[in-house]
């Protein structure tokens, strides 16, 4: 489920940028990073939200966007950066990442 900045969910188009990735054994730091950087990223104007899924040292994170210069922004955060660095070095043994543009977008909740 997709946890929206705001109460309304935006209207297409917008961006997805999607992480997949495999976990090492080595996971000093990582909780708090995650969680910190979970933190940051709601404060860059253009964020829209999130949904992520972790399953058996497998994971994705998928964030949504208003933009592609949102993206560029977060992407220069040096907490951000930090903890790619990390990431490359020590937290996951695979990972890769893409951006997609959203052209529609419909949901349904009970």
């Amino acid at each position: 489920m997709i946890n929206w900045h705001t109460s309304t969910p935006p209207t297409a188009p917008f961006y997805a940028s999607i992480f997949n990735y495999y976990l090492s054994e080595d996971l000093e730091g990582y909780e708090a990073y995650d969680t910190e950087t979970l933190e940051l990223v709601k404060q860059i104007p253009g964020f829209l939200g999130y949904e992520s899924m972790k399953h058996e040292g497998r994971g994705m994170f998928i964030s949504y966007w208003q933009s592609k210069e949102a993206i560029a922004v977060w992407a220069q955060n040096p907490i951000h950066q930090k903890a790619k660095q990390l990431g490359q070095g020590k937290w996951y043994r695979y990972y890769h990442s893409m951006i997609a543009e959203v052209d529609r977008f419909h949901s349904h909740a009970l």
